[in-house]
């Protein structure tokens, strides 16, 4: 009888071992399980995020956009996908912007976004990374030219294609004063046919670089030009002053005073009184010099090169 009792507690406390051993596997695939479903809800919840993302930057929401993806980076900082349509947003609320220094903070964001995409090896080809921070880097001044030129150069090489990249090109070769590469790039941006708003900053585009190779000659026919196509008053009094500027280096001072006098004639411009003061001066004529000063101060009492001939 005791050896029976003894077998009967000995199958017991097994029965519960095995049951224990039961639950416990239970517990654990439901652990598992639940991990699982963790992962795969947390997945589903992120892609329709980046699809909301995404259906937003091509709707052109592009501050919901930038507030989504920024959200979002701080869970995944180093999202592909994220840390993109971050950057692009950034650019495109950068241009809209009408302070300099919110401008500025966009610019600064968008670029820290794309750069870090380019940590990825798999992003080496990818143009348009490079295109969008070319163009924010030329949007952050002349200082950044040079980081300009070294990511549209790399977009062309990334054989990505777009119209304006050789008027950022040429405009950035200008100001680190690759006047002959600016030149030769923005030709190709210069459609013969075209006339309009773009025609005209290509123009005087390529006529400051012909200026900064002192080819007066080309200068002046660009200069030319711009001025007989442009609708733009502004545009067509900077053309005009620069073109004065040209014809006075060139030795041809008659037309640079008649180009300075038709300029005056349609606005007060401090530069063109200043110029012509600057012709008189150098014939001699000391009372029309001072004369062209003094309005050329009036015009705009700032204008340094007026105020340091009137105080000689």
């Amino acid at each position: 009888m005791a050896k029976l009792r003894n077998r009967s507690k000995i199958s017991s406390e097994a029965l519960k071992h095995q049951l224990f051993r039961g639950i416990l596997y239970a517990l654990g695939l439901l652990a598992i399980a639940a991990i699982v479903l963790f992962f795969i809800a947390r997945k589903n919840r992120e892609a329709g995020v980046k699809r909301n993302i995404l259906r937003n930057w091509e709707n052109g929401l592009y501050a919901e956009a930038f507030e989504q993806s920024s959200l979002a980076l701080r869970e995944k900082p180093l999202d592909p996908f994220l840390l993109t349509i971050n950057g692009f947003v950034a650019y495109q609320l950068a241009v809209s912007q009408i302070t300099q220094s919110d401008t500025r903070s966009y610019l600064d964001a968008g670029i820290w976004s794309l750069r870090k995409v380019l940590l990825r090896t798999n992003a080496d080809g990818d143009g348009r990374i490079r295109y969008v921070l070319g163009k924010a880097y030329y949007s952050k001044g002349p200082e950044y030219a040079d980081l300009s030129i070294r990511y549209l150069e790399e977009s062309r090489g990334a054989g990505y294609t777009a119209k304006d990249i050789p008027e950022y090109l040429g405009l950035a070769y200008e100001a680190v004063r690759e006047y002959r590469k600016s030149v030769e790039i923005l030709s190709q941006a210069l459609d013969p046919g075209e006339s309009g708003e773009d025609s005209d900053r290509l123009l005087m585009a390529i006529a400051r670089s012909y200026t900064g190779l002192e080819d007066w000659e080309n200068a002046r026919a660009y200069l030319i030009r711009c001025v007989e196509q442009t609708k733009d008053g502004g545009e067509g009094i900077r053309a005009r002053l620069l073109l004065g500027g040209v014809l006075r280096n060139s030795g041809d001072s008659v037309g640079a005073e008649s180009v300075f006098t038709e300029v005056l004639e349609s606005a007060e411009s401090a530069e063109a009184a200043y110029e012509l003061g600057e012709i008189y001066a150098a014939q001699g004529d000391t009372i029309r010099a001072r004369a062209a000063w003094r309005r050329s101060y009036r015009a705009d009492n700032n204008y340094r090169p007026a105020r340091t001939r009137l105080n000689m």
